[in-house]
């Protein structure tokens, strides 16, 4: 035997590859990415990046006399953002929430801010921190992520540690009162859109928690309560009375508070099937639309890439949502799903009612389309909620810490 050569290759034995190789393997976490939930938000930020220019480019009022002023910005924003997904995706969601205490306080203090002198309002909402050069910061946009993951981690402590089932009402309470305080900010400087949008966001988290269904009754009565008193106390600006006046009559002033609804249905409209081509839209052109490289963007998708340029955002919106909600269902541990969940509903309510506005199906709430329209802010927070997708997508199933 003593000719003879035996080779024995372990079961663990993995054969040198080179660089490509080493990146795509099987447990490399490039393999583990959610790869058609990156293409549709690439393509849906690509799409965006050309609305914007499109209605920004012909703006010598606004765009400085520069055709690409924001178009740039826009690429700026999205480059920015796509590194703050790459970060959270880098450090993990599970890592993240032990800084869920800070990032909530500075999400908290950044609100008031608002309040403070340094806070500018645009459009009539009291919910901007002007920073100069051209650039301004929302914060209620963090909000929603500081919502997601506190929420988030009082909900599944218990859970997860394996000592309850389900949430009870102790954690219940914590998670809502830890909701209620900035949204409680934002009302007052008044941000409808996005207090309406973080409700929705409560009600999704509740949801997936597993929390009893008594707690989701109670909020939905506790929220209509508050919804009258605050129409009965008249703490709603009259612009925003106005907008839910014209929505439900379209033909109430369509020169004044029903004006912005008109012209984007009339956009739209125009656009037919193949729509009026980029950069050739008559509404568009014409500024007719207002705020229409931001709120009404989706008006450019439909007067110039007609019915199926629309429809190919939805789509892409939709596959966005079909990939989160994949992730949610499959995740390991009740956090994962809870901040997965959150995200879902965030984007799914902000697009819907994005959309649904400029289609007088839904009243204008000031709220922007995720990953197409233009905004810093908004931008960084939609990548950072793929980055929490895709943390929870990656992670293995024993990777819990």
């Amino acid at each position: 035997m003593s000719g003879l050569t035996t080779s024995y290759r372990s079961p663990r034995y993995t054969p040198q590859r080179g660089a490509v190789g080493k990146l795509f393997a099987r447990e490399s976490p490039l393999r583990r990415m959610d790869w058609v939930l990156v293409a549709a938000a690439v393509a849906l930020s690509g799409i965006g990046s050309l609305l914007v220019w499109s209605a920004t480019r012909s703006r010598s009022d606004i765009n400085h006399g520069d055709p690409q002023y924001f178009l740039v910005r826009h690429l700026l924003n999205l480059a920015i953002g796509m590194g703050l997904c790459v970060g959270i995706v880098l450090l993990g969601h599970h890592r993240l929430r032990t800084a869920v205490p800070f990032l909530y306080g500075f999400a908290v203090l950044a609100v008031l801010a608002v309040l403070s002198p340094l806070g500018s309002t645009v459009n009539g909402a009291h919910s901007w921190i002007v920073l100069g050069g051209g650039f301004s910061v929302q914060p209620s946009e963090f909000c929603k992520i500081a919502i997601i993951l506190g929420m988030a981690t009082l909900l599944s402590a218990r859970v997860d540690a394996g000592e309850d089932p389900y949430p009870q009402g102790k954690a219940i309470v914590q998670a809502m009162g830890l909701a209620a305080v900035p949204i409680g900010v934002i009302l007052l400087m008044p941000d409808l859109g996005s207090t309406m949008v973080m409700v929705v966001i409560i009600l999704a988290v509740l949801l997936a928690s597993g929390a009893p269904t008594r707690w989701l009754l109670g909020l939905i009565v506790v929220g209509g309560t508050g919804a009258f008193a605050v129409v009965q106390l008249h703490l709603l600006k009259q612009y925003q009375i106005a907008r839910f006046a014209a929505f439900a009559d379209p033909r109430l002033d369509p020169s004044g508070v029903g004006y912005n609804t008109a012209q984007a249905r009339i956009a739209i409209g125009s656009g037919g099937l193949a729509g009026q081509g980029l950069f050739h839209g008559t509404q568009t052109t014409g500024q007719f639309v207002p705020e229409q490289q931001t709120d009404f963007v989706f008006t450019v998708a439909g007067e110039e890439l007609g019915f199926l340029g629309a429809g190919l955002i939805i789509l892409l919106l939709a596959v966005v949502l079909w990939r989160a909600c994949r992730i949610a269902r499959r995740a390991d541990d009740l956090y994962s799903t809870i901040v997965a969940a959150g995200v879902v509903a965030w984007f799914g309510f902000q697009g819907f009612e994005n959309i649904g506005m400029t289609l007088g199906i839904m009243p204008v709430a000031g709220i922007p389309l995720p990953f197409v329209s233009y905004g810093g802010s908004s931008m960084f927070a939609i990548w950072v909620g793929i980055g929490l997708l895709q943390s929870v997508k990656m992670q293995r199933p024993t990777s819990v810490s």
